[in-house]
């Protein structure tokens, strides 16, 4: 299992370093899909015990990123190209209201940090930084809305599907395409115009769905 040794076992907050470290490494592939996720290894590699292992564990089960087999215990969930699909679908709908809830309230500081990000993506050159710049740009957005519960929603779902996009904007022209969308979206930001933005990023959803899918026809159609 490829997680760095930490000592955490007098810290009070056990349990989230421990799933926050988990839900990195799940995310960006260092964990395989369907791979063990062993308690007592991930016990030693933290020294601690397994009480915060369980209870981290258990909290990515509710995110969908792990899931428990029989004879196998909790494994990293893997995604058909059916739900795959369906998360992007679920996206398409949550992240444009998000956006165009966002506009209104969005600070000339907020719009240049996302400016700056959004540079920083189209001139990336580190296939491992490329998940990490897009979520950034696209977080410094939806930052501005009040619309909390649909960011927890659409949180999830990219937590979901992190690893995918990853491989997609690297084995496709995704990167070109997202940059010149990404300052799409941005511009509309910029003149406030909520319903273009909110546009823009449901068509730049849809095209990371269609995209993925033809570049990774190897995902299994069913779980």
């Amino acid at each position: 299992m490829k997680l760095k040794s930490m000592d955490i076992s007098a810290t009070a907050s056990a349990s989230s370093i421990v799933f926050d470290a988990l839900r990195k490494a799940i995310i960006e592939g260092q964990i395989e899909e369907g791979e063990p996720l062993r308690q007592d290894e991930i016990a030693r590699l933290f020294n601690t015990s397994r009480i915060p292992v369980r209870e981290a564990i258990s909290r990515l089960e509710e995110q969908g990123l792990v899931r428990t087999r029989r004879y196998k215990g909790a494994v990293v969930a893997g995604l058909s190209a059916k739900e795959t699909a369906e998360i992007f679908d679920l996206r398409a709908l949550v992240e444009p209201e998000i956006i165009r809830d966002a506009v209104p309230r969005m600070s000339r500081q907020l719009l240049a940090g996302a400016r700056d990000k959004c540079a920083a993506f189209s001139a990336a050159t580190d296939p491992m930084a490329y998940g990490d710049l897009n979520r950034a740009f696209h977080e410094t957005l939806y930052s501005a809305s009040e619309l909390k519960f649909f960011q927890e929603i659409a949180d999830n779902a990219i937590d979901r599907v992190e690893r995918q996009v990853r491989a997609q904007l690297v084995m496709s022209d995704g990167m070109d395409r997202a940059g010149r969308e990404h300052f799409a979206i941005l511009e509309a930001c910029e003149i406030g115009d909520a319903d273009l933005a909110s546009t823009l990023t449901r068509e730049h959803i849809r095209g990371a769905k269609e995209s993925l899918l033809k570049h990774l026809p190897d995902l299994p159609t069913t779980t």
